[in-house]
């Protein structure tokens, strides 16, 4: 036992030898007070802040900090999501590009359906001048909003593959305890360390900024609210986008067919979306596969129709690249200019799309897509429609459809069509993801989730979400019958979530990659000033029917603020009522009830502390498990925990007690599709590797105590402060001595003891007594505990309190899918006691 390292596969030490961080410490302290944390008293002890005193402090390097919780930080931190990285063949290569473009590109791909048709609708064109500063502004908002802003900047913030404006959320609460939701422990913060290797400026001033963001509950409340306005906006984009992409291609037919009429166009779109939204079932995959050569010709036509009319027409357009143009079409028209603002960012419509689809595929196949295929047809598009205005001044409708060649018109119409309908899944499928991510970080309610694909676990389809806005984009297309009056909306709902976007990115820059301030109020300044330039434009025809959708957004806004605070009422009410360990001491082993044999896995949202439910349990039912284990399923801010770390264990009380803590760790990304006898068996697998590794560890501490005293009689550790944690793979960390020393731990032998007698054979014989006990308390039978906790406002509450409480967040609990049903456990084996808290 004297050489070896806590992890048999060597990962732990890897890290330490190459990972070294900076932290912040008392000038007149010790760096190894930097590590008084890791020793607490009892695991079922309210766990102290373990923040730094602010006053004096400066950077000191310190070792890499481990304690029970450091898995997520050491494994889960690093671990690679996405699989598109890894060398392809040519084949496979062709076919990722083809799935790139259906489902990430098709909203950008479709805008120069309309964004001509937009931009000069209230004003007629008069001269040259007007077709070529609208050309220039179009060229520039493509070239700085999607891709400077998304395609080189905001794609690297992604959350280990994952995009949307939730995962820029996690990322910042992962180095910054910055949520108010709840389920939040100190040691999670060990996530959020700064792995740095030498100290900056950019360092000190991101150590302020997290302190700063830890330290205050109005920025909390602040990001928190920016994250859930900007989810609220990309939920409306995702009315919006179908009711425009389709619309304005079955406008063709209009051109096509003189005796088509509104009305008709209305029909023909609402028959559309339909078929699209019905379809959305068949996964991303799939549907991605078969839409990606369509799409993929559709830019091939974008491209070579602009090529067409350059030739055709002249090639006066490409004038436009000259900024100067700008200039002109202000000075000369400044209400045009202006107003057409509105009409001109559509043309970046779906790059929050491009971001949230991310999940997807990875960002290199992502960037060289748009770089190399996406961009170029844009702009030649763009610019083939301007030489054919150049020359067609009075044609200023249906701008796209009048410019193709008249052999060619009803194959590229033909393809229009199917290239919205790709457009409208893309966005649908950024919503699919968004919300999923919501959920799994308590801001929205459960909903059932399906997984599309057996390979990759981002492909979802959430079939409430996909009804929901198949019936708001029906009513949206019926009262507005016009591209001109949805236009505007589409453009308030892009610019919304644009500007959330920035803001978070600009504190992610400060915060995490430490980038030099004059860039990042480089970055800040330009985009949020162009945002805010093309808000104002939008919101002067607000009046036009985009304050329906503002509305819409504004109640997808409450659901989420209303299920959020709601359930961190009912987590913070739970703790302040949970059971004192003194209380549980005093009942005895047997709890003042009868001990039945068999398991009970009671499931409460506590992560710490006996919970209040449980105690009802007691009262309730005439017997108790003679196995009991409180069950948490806890969400970390990660996309993704490995299988193999999934379980975290906890003695709650004496041995002879039989009771356990057991939190059940996932990313927003992970996939729970285990039934119960599969996470049966994984829990039980894990807690046997717990116990034999917490009696590892006190004979080795004992040893410890052994080599540092003269006396032969060492007192036991009291078994009611159990402090130790089951780590990846069924490694054991202790909370009650500092874990990564400058000599390395012995090795942890497969077979000890946690009794107090030291002999070998009584130690084997202690372990085994309590795995054959809980082996027979599996044979007789699990049972699922359910406590299920209501919350009603205190009447003496104000009265919107009462309201949300009482009312709205009832039903919205009441209606919601119960976390349980996941694991599709037989009623036959459910016991369900329910407890309302008053708060």
């Amino acid at each position: 036992m004297s050489g070896g390292s806590l992890r048999s596969n060597g990962a732990l030490a890897k890290t330490e030898s190459m990972e070294m961080r900076w932290a912040l410490k008392d000038e007149e302290g010790s760096s190894d007070e930097l590590e008084e944390s890791i020793g607490r008293s009892s695991f079922e002890e309210e766990d102290d802040d373990d923040d730094v005193d602010s006053e004096h402090q400066r950077l000191v390097r310190t070792g890499p900090r481990v304690d029970s919780f450091d898995v997520e930080a050491l494994e889960v931190h690093g671990y690679e999501m996405n699989g598109y990285d890894e060398e392809f063949s040519c084949c496979r290569s062709i076919i990722l590009a083809l799935q790139t473009l259906g489902v990430v590109f098709g909203d950008v791909g479709t805008s120069p359906l309309y964004t001509f048709d937009i931009m000069f609708n209230k004003y007629p064109v008069t001269k040259k001048e007007d077709v070529l500063g609208a050309l220039s502004l179009v060229l520039y908002t493509l070239i700085l909003i999607p891709l400077v802003k998304y395609v080189l900047i905001v794609l690297r913030g992604n959350d280990d593959g994952e995009g949307g404006i939730f995962a820029l959320y996690s990322l910042i609460c992962r180095y910054a305890q910055a949520s108010l939701l709840p389920n939040q422990l100190p040691s999670d913060q060990r996530i959020s360390s700064f792995r740095l290797k030498v100290p900056s400026p950019e360092l000190e001033r991101s150590l302020k900024i997290k302190e700063t963001l830890e330290t205050s509950s109005i920025l909390k409340k602040f990001l928190l609210i920016l994250v859930l306005l900007g989810t609220s906006m990309i939920v409306v984009d995702g009315v919006v986008t179908p009711a425009m992409s389709v619309m304005s291609a079955v406008n063709g037919f209009k051109v096509g067919l003189s005796s088509v009429n509104e009305g008709e166009v209305v029909m023909i779109t609402v028959a559309f979306l339909l078929v699209l939204f019905s379809v959305q079932r068949f996964g991303t995959s799939k549907v991605g596969l078969a839409v990606g050569p369509a799409l993929f010709i559709w830019f091939c036509c974008l491209g070579g129709i602009g090529i067409y009319n350059l030739l055709n027409y002249g090639f006066e357009a490409l004038r436009a690249f000259n900024p100067v143009y700008i200039y002109l079409f202000f000075k000369s028209n400044p209400s045009q200019a202006w107003l057409s603002l509105g009409g001109c960012l559509l043309c970046a419509t779906g790059s929050e799309a491009m971001f949230a689809d991310l999940c997807y595929f990875s960002v290199k196949s992502v960037q060289f897509t748009f770089i190399l295929l996406v961009l170029p047809c844009l702009l030649l598009g763009y610019l083939g429609q301007a030489a054919f205005l150049l020359e067609n001044l009075t044609d200023c409708e249906q701008v796209f459809y009048l410019s193709i060649p008249s052999r060619a018109f009803w194959p590229v119409m033909i393809v229009a069509t199917i290239a919205s309908l790709i457009a409208s899944r893309a966005m649908t499928a950024a919503i699919f993801s968004i919300i999923k991510q919501a959920t799994a970080l308590q801001c929205f309610p459960r909903l059932k989730i399906i997984h599309t694909s057996r390979k990759f676990m981002g492909h979802i389809y959430i079939p409430v979400i996909n009804w929901l806005l198949l019936v708001s984009c029906l009513a949206f297309v019926l009262t507005f019958g016009s591209i001109y009056e949805i236009g505007n909306a589409y453009g308030i709902a892009e610019v919304g979530v644009m500007i959330m976007t920035t803001v978070l990115v600009t504190v992610i820059m400060l915060l995490i990659w430490q980038i030099n301030i004059i860039l990042v109020f480089s970055f800040c300044t330009l985009f949020l000033g162009i945002e805010f330039l093309f808000l104002s434009s939008l919101l002067a025809n607000v009046v036009d029917g985009s304050w329906v959708l503002l509305v819409f957004a504004f109640i997808v806004f409450l659901i989420m603020y209303i299920w959020n605070y709601g359930t961190k009422l009912k987590y913070e009410t739970e703790v302040k009522q949970k059971l004192s360990m003194d209380f549980l001491m005093k009942l005895g082993c047997n709890l003042g009830t009868v001990r039945a044999p068999g398991i009970g896995l009671l499931y409460n949202e506590l992560v710490r502390g006996v919970p209040a439910i449980f105690g009802h349990f007691l009262t309730t039912l005439p017997a108790i498990h003679s196995m009991v284990i409180f069950v948490c399923i806890k969400y970390v801010p990660v996309p993704v925990v490995p299988q193999s770390e999934r379980f975290l264990f906890r003695r709650v009380g004496p041995k002879n007690y039989h009771i356990f803590r057991c939190i059940a760790r996932y990313g927003y990304k992970d996939v729970r599709k285990e039934n119960h006898q599969t996470f049966e068996q994984l829990l039980i697998d894990s807690l046997e590797k717990f116990i034999r590794r917490e009696a590892q560890e006190l004979l080795l501490e004992s040893d410890h105590y052994d080599s540092d005293t003269d006396s032969d009689v060492i007192n036991p550790l009291p078994q009611s402060s159990s402090r130790y944690l089951v780590g990846p793979n069924g490694g054991l960390y202790s909370l009650s001595m500092p874990l990564l020393q400058n000599e390395k731990s012995p090795l942890l032998e497969p077979s000890t003891s946690f009794d107090e007698s030291r002999d070998g054979d009584d130690v084997d014989s202690s372990v085994d007594k309590e795995l054959l006990f809980m082996r027979k308390a599996k044979e007789s039978g699990v049972v699922y505990l359910l406590g299920h906790g209501d919350i009603r406002a205190r009447k003496d509450s104000w009265f919107f309190k009462k309201l949300v409480i009482n009312y709205f967040y009832a039903f919205l609990r009441k209606n919601c899918r119960r976390g349980i049903t996941t694991l599709s456990v037989p009623h036959s084996k459910l016991m369900q006691v329910s407890m309302t808290y008053m708060v």
